[in-house]
């Protein structure tokens, strides 16, 4: 049965259509999780209807929803529901992207503030078809929630913005507490802002390449990197190349604090927004404790 993009009544992966089914192995217990059943996870899901917002959480069929909608944490999706890409391992829509709405910032900004949110993730679809990928857009965003909820710190988690040029000075511009992009990230002119990367493991990746790619990060002075497991959203995307026990998680954080990383998040279900706000005073607290020994 395809899959369908309720927002558009579209098929969502058109581009998987023809891939032939890869097997889907069954979870280990460590990988399962409850069904989000909670009044609390109800009222955050008629928040986001109400002003009309999209979050990753649903759309990237995030394992955590249940138990981060019951502490009323979303991450919020902005530039519609549609990516111009088509990555093997993602569950996102693909195709047409939706028309931007204008409201949105403002959107976003009142969801926060009814939250009553200390610190709020702010992701994207990837959009190729704007001349700046979005990145008006996430400032607009930034700004709006400065005004309606100005007690919130903002993470950002966004596109590569591939070949738009200015894109990224115009995000850094509107002063986001944290910089998360998966793989790039904010030059080193940018110090004020702590600057964050994530991974999935399960893709046929070796161990010895992870701690490659650590280096390669802290080469390039990123403060915080998250590790979680690859679950594969169907059968049509990229197959799970194996499941990787909870010690090497505790592993990859043991090798990537000695690397120098301010703070590592892994575990099998790990996300990159998964426990932000946590995270967010845990990076501060080791900075400051970094800067007294220096």
């Amino acid at each position: 049965m395809p899959q369908v993009n309720t927002s558009k009544g579209a098929e969502r992966h058109p581009e998987k259509r023809r891939n032939p089914d890869r097997p889907q192995p069954r979870r280990p217990d460590w990988l399962r999780v409850k069904a989000p059943v909670s009044a609390e996870y109800a009222e955050t899901r008629s928040l986001m209807r109400e002003h009309n917002l999209v979050t990753v959480c649903e759309e990237a069929a995030c394992p955590n929803i249940g138990e981060c909608w019951a502490q009323k944490h979303a991450t919020m999706m902005i530039l519609g529901s549609v990516c111009t890409r088509a990555c093997a391992f993602c569950n996102v829509a693909t195709g047409r992207p939706d028309l931007l709405d204008p409201h949105e910032p403002e959107n976003v900004g009142a969801a926060v503030a009814k939250l009553a949110l200390r610190h709020v993730v702010i992701t994207s679809v990837d959009r190729d078809d704007l001349d700046d990928g979005g990145a008006g857009h996430f400032a607009r965003t930034i700004t709006a929630i400065r005004e309606q909820s100005p007690g919130t710190t903002i993470e950002i988690l966004t596109p590569d913005f591939l070949r738009k040029d200015g894109a990224l000075e115009i995000v850094v511009e509107a002063k986001p507490d944290v910089f998360n992009h998966n793989m790039e990230t904010v030059p080193r002119l940018y110090p004020s802002i702590f600057t964050k990367a994530g991974i999935m493991v399960g893709l046929g990746e070796s161990d010895e390449e992870v701690g490659q790619l650590m280096d390669d990060l802290r080469s390039a002075d990123v403060d915080f990197m998250t590790i979680g497991q690859y679950l594969q959203p169907t059968p049509k995307h990229a197959p799970v190349d194996r499941f990787v026990e909870p010690s090497i998680f505790e592993s990859y954080a043991k090798q990537g604090k000695a690397k120098g990383f301010l703070l590592m998040s892994s575990t099998p279900l790990t996300r990159s927004s998964y426990h932000a706000d946590a995270d967010f005073a845990a990076l501060q607290d080791a900075r400051n404790a970094a800067l007294a020994r220096a």
